[in-house]
């Protein structure tokens, strides 16, 4: 898993498409989601480790970004 669009796609197996057009918001959703779908143990470790810290990521860039424009 190297991209949000791979995440996507993981979450498209389930049936789940999420967009808010609110990045920040898709993204923490993405996370919601691929929580749940570990717990009920449909998606491996491996993928929701990757997923998690993929998105984590570009949360935190998103955060960044946004700091940047209110400041």
């Amino acid at each position: 898993m190297k991209t949000i669009y791979d995440v996507q796609q993981l979450l498209k197996q389930f049936g789940t498409i999420i967009y808010i057009g609110d990045r920040l918001a898709d993204l923490e959703l993405m996370v919601m989601e691929l929580k749940e779908l570990y717990k009920s143990q449909l998606v491996d470790t491996k993928d929701f480790q990757s997923a998690i810290l993929l998105l984590r990521h570009e949360i935190q860039k998103e955060k960044e970004k946004r700091e940047g424009l209110g400041g």
